[in-house]
C-alpha cells in the first residue's frame, strides 16, 4: 500500500522549455532563479528530454529520488549544479522507459550522486535493442542502445519489474507495465524493434510512471512520455492504488505531431472527466496540445519548465 505523505516536491532538472522572466510563483510553483552573488551568470538549460528530482515529506522526514535522466550527457547534471542541488541526498532511481531522451544523462548524474548499490528500478523491456522509428523502408531512425552493462558499470543495483513496485519505503509507487484500456491511445505506430533479426512493432511496454499520494488531496501521477497513453496511465494508477482521487497529472503526454494530434481533444476531454486539481503537460506533449489544455482547463493548467519546482501539500 502506498503511503500517505504530507508533501510532494517535483523539481524538473530537464524539460523542453525555459523562461527566466516568468513571474508566476505561488504556493505550488517556484520558478528557477539561477543567481550567483546577486548576478545572472548562467541560464538553466532546456532540451528535448525529461528528468526530475522527486521528494516526499512526512513530518520531519524527507526522502528523495531521481526519475529519468534527460537527453544529453550534461544537460540535467548542469542544471542540478546551477540550481544548487545536493545530489548525494538521492536514495533511489527510476526510469520511465528506455528511450535516449530519458537515459542520456544517466552516467553523469549517478556520478554526482556518488553512491554504490543505489536502487535503480526499471521495466525489463528498457533493454530491448535495436529500437527505431520507421518512417519508410529507406528511413529508419535508431535509438542508442541502453544496456544492463551500462547500469552495472555505474555501480547501481538494478531492479527489473513489470509489476507495481514500492520505492522510498512506500512513499512512491513505480507503476510497472501499464494496462492499455482506452480505445484511442494506440501507442507509437512507427516504433519498431528487431528481435532475432525479425522486425516487429515496438509496443514500448516498458513505458511507465511513478505515483505519490498526498494526504487528503489524492494521487500525483508523474509520467516520462506516456507512450502507454496518459489516460491509460492514470486509470492504471487508480486501479493499482485503489484510490479514485487524483491531485495532479504531470509529465510527457506524447501528443506532438500528425500521428498524435488527432487525439488531443479526446485526451483533454478524458482528463477533464478525471478532474485533477492540476494538469502539468511536459516534454513531448507538444505545443498544440499544451495550448489546447491551457484553454480547456485554465484553472488546472500549469506550464512546466526546466528548473521549476512544484509543491503539492496536504
Amino acid at each position: 500500500m502506498i503511503n500517505e505523505v504530507d508533501k510532494v516536491e517535483i523539481l524538473t532538472l530537464q524539460d523542453n522549455y525555459i523562461d527566466l522572466t516568468a513571474t508566476d510563483n505561488n504556493q505550488v510553483i517556484a520558478r528557477a532563479m539561477p543567481l550567483k552573488d546577486g548576478l545572472f551568470k548562467k541560464s538553466v538549460l532546456s532540451e528535448h528530454g525529461f528528468s526530475a528530482i522527486v521528494k516526499t515529506t512526512t513530518g520531519n522526514r524527507t526522502r528523495a529520488m531521481l526519475f529519468d535522466f534527460g537527453f544529453s550527457d550534461i544537460g540535467a547534471a548542469f542544471n542540478a549544479e546551477v540550481l544548487g542541488q545536493d545530489m548525494t541526498q538521492i536514495e533511489a532511481l527510476a526510469l520511465s522507459h528506455g528511450h535516449t531522451d530519458h537515459t542520456g544523462g544517466l552516467v553523469k548524474l549517478i556520478q554526482m550522486i556518488g553512491k554504490k548499490g543505489i536502487e535503480f528500478v526499471v521495466h525489463p523491456s528498457v533493454f530491448k535493442s535495436p529500437r527505431y522509428l520507421k518512417y519508410s523502408e529507406e528511413r529508419k531512425v535508431f535509438f542508442p542502445a541502453f544496456s544492463r552493462q551500462t547500469l552495472e558499470k555505474s555501480g547501481v543495483r538494478v531492479v527489473e519489474t513489470n509489476e507495481p513496485y514500492l520505492m522510498l519505503n512506500g512513499d512512491v509507487l513505480f507503476l510497472g507495465e501499464v494496462e492499455r484500456q482506452t480505445d484511442f491511445e494506440k501507442g507509437f505506430p512507427i516504433a519498431r524493434v528487431l528481435e532475432d533479426g525479425v522486425e516487429k512493432a515496438d509496443a514500448i511496454e516498458d513505458d511507465t510512471s511513478i505515483v505519490m499520494n498526498v494526504k487528503g488531496k489524492g494521487l500525483v501521477v508523474l509520467s516520462g512520455c506516456a507512450h502507454a497513453g496518459i489516460i491509460n496511465t492514470v486509470i492504471h494508477a487508480t486501479a493499482v492504488t485503489g484510490m479514485k482521487k487524483v491531485h495532479a497529472v504531470m509529465g510527457g503526454f506524447h501528443l506532438s505531431g500528425p500521428l498524435f494530434e488527432p487525439i488531443i481533444g479526446r485526451t483533454t476531454e478524458e482528463l477533464r472527466k478525471i478532474n485533477p486539481t492540476f494538469v502539468i503537460p511536459t516534454h513531448c506533449t507538444g505545443r498544440k496540445a499544451i495550448i489546447h489544455m491551457e484553454k480547456e482547463m485554465p484553472g488546472q493548467f500549469i506550464l512546466n519548465m526546466s528548473g521549476t519546482k512544484l509543491t503539492f501539500s496536504s
